[in-house]
């Protein structure tokens, strides 16, 4: 069977997070969150939906965040 993840770049996403990923929770397999540096409550939101949280240092590039 194919699975479905949601894969998703984030910092300081605090006041929409919650409302983003319930609307997908339901939908995928799996949750997958790269933080590229939040200073609010993003990370702890998340934790909420998934574990699969990675850090990432931003380096003022998507590509190399999304990889």
């Amino acid at each position: 069977m194919i699975k479905i993840s949601l894969c998703m770049i984030v910092k300081n996403e605090e006041a929409v997070i919650c409302r983003c990923l319930d609307s997908v929770k339901d939908l995928v397999d799996e949750i997958n969150i790269v933080d590229t540096g939040s200073t609010d409550r993003t990370k702890e939101i998340i934790k909420q939906y998934t574990d699969r949280i990675f850090d990432f240092a931003w380096i003022d590039d998507f590509a190399a965040a999304r990889n």
